[in-house]
């Protein structure tokens, strides 16, 4: 299929498929007070793509929109193509609710009614 089209028509086919994967995805990494989209997120780390991505060591929050996912710790980055790929060291789900550690009474009321 390669041989048959342009330059011009593959990077503009290569740029739409970069954008509608950037409007679907909602994964964001966030680095101090920077914002960064994410391509993918695997077991062992990130992707995002390699003209934007930073130099990054040290702590990073991913967030899905507006719901924090995790704290990690990033030690390792490799580009591979037009793509930077990031590894955890340390990767922490954040959780939604207190922990809980105390036993809850079965007959113990869910609200207070005034």
């Amino acid at each position: 299929m390669d041989a048959f089209l342009s330059k011009e028509v593959l990077k503009g086919l290569e740029r739409a498929r970069k954008q509608a994967q950037r409007k679907k995805n909602r994964l964001r990494l966030h680095v101090g007070d920077e914002i960064y989209p994410l391509l993918q997120l695997t077991d062992n780390g990130f992707e995002l793509e390699r003209d934007v991505a930073p130099h990054l060591r040290g702590f990073v929050d991913i967030y899905d929109g507006a719901r924090h996912l995790a704290s990690c710790l990033v030690i390792h980055s490799e580009p591979e193509g037009e793509i930077m790929r990031y590894e955890y060291k340390r990767h922490t789900n954040v959780a939604d609710g207190p922990a809980k550690d105390f036993e809850v009474d079965e007959n113990a009321p869910i609200a207070l009614l005034r």
